[in-house]
């Protein structure tokens, strides 16, 4: 029977980790059960930083960004060393079940730490790159898209006042699923992905198409992991003239108040993974599929790679002639 639950956040931080941290504490106080802060990560708990969270721990934190528990990306809970030495503080600690909220990397931890110590797991996917399997939305992501938005919508006042085309780097090095919602929302006239082949010849085509129907301004949105924008800058400037701007959005993609999506979002995974443990899950993941909060094996979550939906990168093409 669970009585102690174990909570982590884990790699790159995203808006709402803490209102998954208050829904769990929160739920699990509601059931009865005690609630073990793990912080710094898989870092911290390798190293024993716990504390007790009780209700005043996750009070006023529903609109917080980042996380209370912070984050360390941790090479060591990848080694059997690593494992074992996290193992032993979880039994020291009495905590017999874990809750991971993070990415692809840190729910693949949580799945070692289980095959390991057969401790019981819940996944809580939370990472702006929206790229874990089986869920359509992870926490984050919609604020993220949000941030980016906006900065964009800002960034094309100046395009359009001198009549230059901008290249935005999202966040990304990997996959495209946040450069591409973003430069569906802001109406880019193109969209580079790590996952789609692309020519500069088409993009430099497609940008005179837009000159000669005296569009003097463009928005090109693109992942990190599609090149290098500097580089492609300067190509497109050779090839059809005129000023290209680069402006990389970075870090404020991470920060910032969590939207009332990612909130509400954070809450149902949160207290839906302190109903799991209450109803014998071993290794689990929550996700949402149409708008319904489901739980997923944790290693089928792990063994497979979430696809692109080229559907609405087919759109974005469709809409931005």
């Amino acid at each position: 029977m669970i009585k102690n639950l174990g909570i982590l956040t884990s790699g790159g931080d995203a808006p709402g980790m803490n209102a998954v941290i208050r829904a769990v504490v929160r739920t699990a106080i509601y059931y009865g059960l005690k609630v073990t802060g793990i912080e710094r990560g898989y870092e911290g708990l390798i190293n024993n930083e716990t504390r007790q969270m009780e209700l005043h721990s996750v009070s006023g934190i529903i609109n917080q960004g980042g996380t209370i528990l912070k984050t360390v990306r941790s090479a060591e809970i990848k080694t059997r060393p690593g494992q074992d030495k996290a193992i032993k503080v979880l039994k020291k600690n009495n905590i017999d079940g874990l809750i991971v909220i993070g990415g692809d990397g840190s729910l693949q931890g949580a799945l070692m730490l289980h095959k390991r110590s057969r401790i019981p797991v819940i996944g809580i996917p939370a990472t702006i790159d929206n790229d874990v399997y089986g869920t359509d939305m992870t926490v984050g992501f919609d604020t993220a898209v949000n941030t980016a938005v906006e900065a964009i919508d800002k960034i094309r006042d100046t395009a359009t006042s001198h009549e230059r085309t901008f290249i935005i780097e999202v966040m990304g090095r990997e996959r495209g699923f946040l450069a591409l919602e973003v430069g569906l929302a802001a109406g880019a006239e193109i969209v580079l992905l790590p996952e789609v082949k692309y020519s500069l010849d088409n993009i430099s085509k497609k940008l005179k198409q837009g000159s000669r129907r005296r569009k003097s301004s463009s928005i090109i949105v693109m992942a990190e992991g599609a090149g290098n924008p500097f580089t492609i800058g300067k190509q497109i400037e050779e090839n059809v003239g005129g000023e290209i701007r680069v402006s990389v959005l970075g870090y404020i993609q991470r920060g910032g108040k969590p939207t009332a999506c990612s909130r509400v979002l954070a809450s149902k995974f949160g207290a839906a993974a302190v109903e799991l443990f209450l109803k014998g899950a071993k290794a689990k993941i929550v996700a949402i599929q149409k708008n319904k909060i489901i739980s997923l094996d944790l290693a089928v979550v792990c063994k497979h790679k979430k696809k692109l939906d080229l559907s609405s990168y087919k759109l974005e093409a469709i809409l931005s002639i």
